[in-house]
């Protein structure tokens, strides 16, 4: 059970973590607007524009993988192999911002599905 609540406990962290290059970009857009925050990013381009992305796909794939762990924990279908489908997830998302940032869309589009078939695989065990 341990390794599925650190994969959660990473889930929760990385979209503030996927913030810091988001930040950077907006603080080079003339410093960061901190009481229009919003409004500042949508006039993010290239780099900046693919940061503020990472950072909010990164919530919604929060959602996902929240279910997922839930309908684990719920049914205690705790094994190796949903332990590993986590495990996978969490790799998968860090390789996702990073391909994100680098603008490697065809990579970054390949472990999306990754991630998002792992999560799906954790209840498809747990049935």
């Amino acid at each position: 059970m341990t390794t599925i609540l650190i994969c959660a406990l990473i889930a929760v962290i990385l979209p503030y973590l996927a913030k810091a290059p988001l930040a950077i970009a907006m603080n080079k857009l003339g410093g960061y607007d901190n009481q229009h925050p919003r409004a500042q990013q949508t006039q993010l381009t290239g780099f900046g524009a693919r940061a503020l992305a990472a950072h909010q796909n990164c919530f919604e794939s929060l959602a996902v993988f929240a279910v997922a762990v839930a309908v684990v924990l719920g049914t205690n279908t705790i094994g190796a192999t949903v332990q590993y489908l986590a495990i996978t997830h969490i790799v998968a998302r860090i390789l996702y911002c990073l391909f994100y940032y680098l603008n490697l869309h065809v990579l970054r589009s390949l472990v999306w599905a990754v991630g998002t078939g792992c999560a799906i695989a954790m209840i498809v065990v747990s049935l």
